[in-house]
């Protein structure tokens, strides 16, 4: 227990899941582009974690729970409930371990995430698309199923997991004044909170987050959490709200939080699309529209940039509706 929140992950939580999941998870590559430094004004270091085998860096979170479960609760299998990424990632990790998953998805969910964790061998019930929705379906399957819960973000062992992503960018570009990274439950900029509050605390962590669904930016200002039921934003992976875990480390550790429109979003990913030629997901266009929307911020620093997915319905780019 600390500060009224129970298992709250530590440094050497995070140092235990790099070891346990290094079998499991790519030691991503770190990109580079002339064009968007001229852009910017700043040395950016993308960490791209859409190269991760399911696309998106929450294979390392659930990597950590899976193969952290003893084989009586491993029998069982995992669920959760996840608007896309954490759910192929589960699913992955689970058909890697040989164990069931289950997942509840928002039907409105990409298709192409859908695809992907049937392809993992997760095993979907949809849902509405709202928080309230989706959280009530999942308790319906997991008394049905008896999985062990994996929550996408507000789950010690996920955070543990998701802090060796920053780990790994610091030891792939030293010296670097501040990383940004996209929130939504707030799972990612967690991870990198908890690792770098400790391994490099002179770095500064920003948070950034479409308008229309603000919910974080608006916690950090009122000091307490402010959930949305159902945010609409192209950066789907950033429409649920913080919890008690991942609130506990954006108030102590994040130093500011910047918006971003959604055509600022579009045209960002847009933008890396052609300069940094690596496919990403609008919900990893918002650190770079935050970037470039606040130059004052970055100018002259050296800037860590977590890309943290690439799974996109190529059928659907947002520049093409």
């Amino acid at each position: 227990m600390k500060d009224g929140i129970m298992d709250v992950p530590t440094y050497e939580d995070m140092l235990v899941a790099h070891e346990r999941i290094k079998p499991h998870v790519l030691r991503t590559p770190v990109r580079r582009s002339a064009y968007l430094d001229e852009l910017s004004g700043a040395q950016l270091f993308f960490k791209c974690e859409n190269f991760q085998e399911p696309g998106a860096f929450k294979v390392r979170g659930a990597s950590n729970a899976v193969f952290g479960l003893n084989e009586d609760r491993a029998r069982k299998g995992v669920a959760t409930h996840s608007s896309g990424n954490h759910a192929s990632c589960l699913s992955f990790a689970a058909m890697k371990r040989g164990i069931p998953c289950h997942v509840v998805m928002p039907r409105t969910a990409p298709q192409a995430k859908k695809d992907t964790v049937r392809r993992y061998g997760g095993k979907i019930t949809e849902c509405e698309p709202s928080t309230s929705a989706r959280e009530a379906v999942f308790a319906e399957v997991q008394a049905r199923t008896g999985g062990d819960f994996v929550h996408p973000y507000n789950d010690p062992r996920v955070i543990a997991g998701q802090g060796t992503c920053s780990k790994e960018l610091v030891e792939q570009a030293d010296g670097l004044d501040l990383v940004v990274a996209p929130i939504g439950g707030g799972g990612m900029v967690s991870g990198t909170c908890l690792t770098l509050s400790t391994l490099a605390p002179e770095t500064k962590i920003i948070a950034a987050e479409p308008e229309q669904a603000d919910d974080a930016y608006r916690s950090f200002k009122a000091g307490h959490i402010i959930a949305d039921d159902a945010p609409d934003t192209v950066a789907d992976g950033l429409k649920v709200p913080l919890k008690d875990l991942t609130w506990h480390f954006v108030s102590r550790h994040v130093s500011a939080i910047y918006t971003a429109s959604e055509q600022e979003i579009v045209d960002a990913m847009k933008i890396t699309w052609k300069h940094l030629r690596v496919v990403m997901e609008s919900s990893s266009a918002v650190p770079l529209a935050t970037i470039l929307k606040n130059p004052e911020t970055f100018k002259g620093k050296r800037v860590g940039v977590i890309i943290t997915g690439g799974n996109v319905d190529l059928d659907r780019l947002p520049w093409l509706t």
